[in-house]
């Protein structure tokens, strides 16, 4: 078994009912990002059109779903094989989400990010639980001790997501009004395929590892999955939702894509 492919889905339709396809009067684009209410669930995903396909390939792996389908495939037909496989989507994204990231080992003075930032980790033995203190140019940690690997990174991560969540906070305290809505509950997530995540209840998910990057990329992410609070879709009326309050969206997209190029794309 290849265990360093994604989990593909090859569906057909019966051979009594051949693929329900349409007339063009345009190329689509051979490539584009959309995104589908699935269960409470809104799913991103990278959609490809393909004149040698002939049939809709669902395909999902560290960066999402990717739906390959035939070139004149009609929106029915696309609609159709998502909601029919809605349940196995949501299952092999929860999956891929759940497997164990490589641990990350911070040690002393090694280079950590913060908002974009670098500074310096200072790992200081010390019988006192001291917060961590965090300056111009470095952040100092206290641990029992220092050569208990597990102990620095326990310290580390708990730190980190306090912050995310503080950061995170002030944005979406400061956009919301903004934008006319109210999200039920912000929660941090872990998620290796997803910055952010909105569900149908209002809940806002944002990944604890963007406190990492600078703050016009969170607040991009914030802004982005806020938005769908009033469009739970990717269609013009979302893209307008985001640049009013966010005009240069698409350069800042761009910018994410360039900083953590094996993300998604949001």
């Amino acid at each position: 078994m290849d265990r360093g492919r994604g989990q593909a889905h090859q569906l057909m339709p019966p051979n009594e009912m051949p693929p329900k396809l349409q007339k063009l009067k345009t190329l689509p684009p051979a490539e584009e990002q959309r995104s589908i209410h699935l269960a409470d669930k809104l799913v991103s995903y990278t959609l490809k059109r393909s004149s040698k396909r002939r049939s809709i390939g669902l395909q999902i792996n560290e960066r999402g779903l990717t739906v390959s389908m035939p070139l004149r495939a009609s929106e029915k037909w696309l609609h159709s094989v998502l909601q029919e496989k809605a349940q196995w989507v949501l299952d092999k994204l929860e999956s891929w989400q759940g497997r164990q990231a490589p641990v990350q080992k911070w040690a002393e003075g090694e280079t950590i990010l913060f908002r974009g930032e670098t500074f310096t980790l200072r790992v200081i033995d010390g019988l006192f639980n001291a917060p961590p203190q965090l300056s111009a140019s470095e952040l100092v940690i206290h641990v029992v001790d220092s050569s208990n690997q597990l102990s620095i990174n326990r310290k580390m991560l708990k730190w980190y997501k306090q912050e995310a969540l503080r950061v995170f906070m002030e944005c979406v305290e400061h956009f919301a009004p903004l934008m006319n809505v109210a999200p039920k509950e912000v929660r941090l997530t872990s998620a290796r395929t997803q910055w952010g995540s909105c569900t149908a209840l209002g809940v806002v998910r944002l990944n604890w590892q963007l406190v990492t990057m600078p703050l016009h990329l969170i607040d991009y992410v914030v802004v982005h999955e806020l938005a769908h609070l009033r469009e739970m879709n990717h269609s013009p009326a979302f893209w307008r939702v985001v640049a009013d309050v966010c005009p240069d969206y698409a350069k800042i997209r761009g910018e994410l894509r360039k900083w953590s190029p094996a993300a998604p794309e949001i």
